[in-house]
């Protein structure tokens, strides 16, 4: 809930209340360690790094340090690096209209020095809220040091200023995130030449603009994030940027299944119910691929490949509720089936297995499937289902067969009921999905067949 920022004021007013001037470093500090104290947790929304790469970073942010967060593609590094605005002040007090958001106390731009001198006290005073004080760069190799630290204003210098007027230089990213918190995305992509531009900010924390002799003061912390593979491929962070960074913290997949079934629950926006045991499979699809041989380790697979997963296979079921005329839409194991082709682009794999991509995805999607399968119904006494489909109880599914068209279709008997209970399925569309779920499972294990007819049904028999 955020907090109505309080009355501007003038600077005056402002020591008169109270106020303490604060670094951004140390206000990070003092919040962060206040969440600590309370067991408030200050990374909301990030999951699977509470014992690894979040103590590593309070450290880091504790002792004052800019932070390179290094890992492969997908492990949340963005994400992490944006819930660091959450450890600001909700509101900062600014001098109004100043280029920079400078604190009221230590004006630094020539702008805002001259105003304070004819003002003294009554030097006006707004308040900037934490979403503001957080700046992020994507780095391109055409981004420039105009882009990042600033240029000459040639509007400025034909509006009649001098060209050695400091007051002609328009600021880069860097300058205006004074007193907040600066994010460079995929920091070896910048040129080197571009990246030497960076020294002074993060040693000095001063500017230098074509030769102006102007020293900005900047308060700023500086973070970034880079691929390992960065180094030998596309660029490198140089010798001496790395070494100004106080810490460089290493990110990595989730470690456990339940962590990446969080994750996939969390950041997929699926337009139709997906049971939580197909977010398990597509999970394990994804840890299995890291591990594969077949797949380019180097590139890692990302997060986002079980995320997009999720959400195609939500998409075929919402499809298929539209064409079969379903009240209400979940997706089933059939429809894992949709993410293959779809998801095919995704992963790098190894040149010797050009032409194979299919093959492999499938293969690994069983292999998950099954693993789930085993996962979650152990202990459940299948036989009586094996029984039934061996007796001539068919059972008919497929990308276009209604949920209430598949129960028509099941052997009445109790263990049915069992497997639905144990995967909480509660409407009629998550029985039939939790069915399926065992019947594919059946199938995986050699215990029942299954054919694909011409029209596209599925039948278990």
């Amino acid at each position: 809930m955020t907090v109505s920022a309080p009355p501007d004021t003038t600077v005056g007013e402002l020591r008169a209340s109270g106020h303490v001037q604060s670094s951004v470093k140390d206000e990070i500090r003092r919040n962060l360690l206040s969440a600590l104290r309370s067991g408030r947790d200050p990374w909301p929304g990030i999951l699977g790094f509470g014992a690894t790469v979040l103590p590593q970073l309070e450290r880091a942010l504790i002792a004052g340090h800019d932070v390179v967060l290094l890992g492969e593609r997908g492990q949340g590094k963005t994400r992490l690096l944006r819930t660091l605005v959450g450890l600001l002040d909700e509101w900062t007090p600014v001098i109004a209209g100043a280029e920079l958001g400078e604190h009221p106390y230590e004006p630094i731009t020539p702008a805002s020095l001259r105003r304070a001198a004819d003002l003294g006290d009554e030097l006006p005073v707004t308040w900037r809220h934490r979403s503001e004080r957080y700046s992020e760069k994507l780095a391109t190799p055409d981004t420039s040091v105009g882009d990042l630290v600033g240029d000459v204003d040639p509007i400025k210098v034909a509006e009649g200023r001098s060209l050695g007027d400091p007051e002609t230089i328009h600021f880069g990213l860097i300058p205006r995130a004074h007193r907040g918190v600066m994010a460079v995305n995929e920091l070896p992509d910048l040129a080197e030449r571009i990246q030497v531009a960076m020294l002074n900010v993060m040693e000095e924390r001063d500017i230098q603009v074509r030769g102006y002799n102007l020293r900005l003061p900047l308060d700023v912390l500086l973070v970034a994030s880079a691929n390992p593979e960065d180094y030998t491929n596309r660029g490198r962070i140089i010798t001496p940027l790395k070494d100004r960074f106080g810490a460089e913290v290493r990110t990595h997949y989730p470690l456990e299944v339940a962590d990446e079934i969080a994750v996939i629950g969390q950041e997929s926006e699926t337009v139709a119910e997906v049971p939580e045991y197909l977010f398990e499979v597509l999970a394990r699809l994804t840890r299995m691929l890291r591990e594969s041989s077949s797949v380019d380790q180097r590139s890692g697979v990302s997060a986002r490949f079980a995320i997009a997963g999720a959400e195609t296979v939500a998409a075929a079921a919402l499809q298929r509720s539209a064409r079969v005329g379903e009240p209400e839409s979940v997706a089933r194991p059939v429809d894992l089936g949709t993410v293959v082709p779809v998801l095919r682009g995704k992963v790098e794999f190894e040149s010797g297995e050009e032409g194979r991509e299919l093959e492999l995805l499938e293969h690994l999607l069983r292999r998950a499937t099954a693993e789930t399968v085993r996962e979650r119904l152990g202990g459940i006494d299948l036989a009586p289902l094996v029984t039934a489909v061996e007796d001539g109880g068919h059972v008919v599914t497929g990308e276009l067969v209604s949920a209430a068209e598949l129960l028509a279709s099941l052997p009445d008997i109790e263990v049915i009921d069992v497997i639905g209970f144990r995967l909480g399925a509660r409407t009629a569309g998550e029985r039939a999905a939790a069915v399926e779920f065992a019947l594919e499972g059946l199938y995986l294990a050699r215990r029942i067949a299954k054919e694909t007819e011409d029209d596209g049904r599925t039948v278990y028999s």
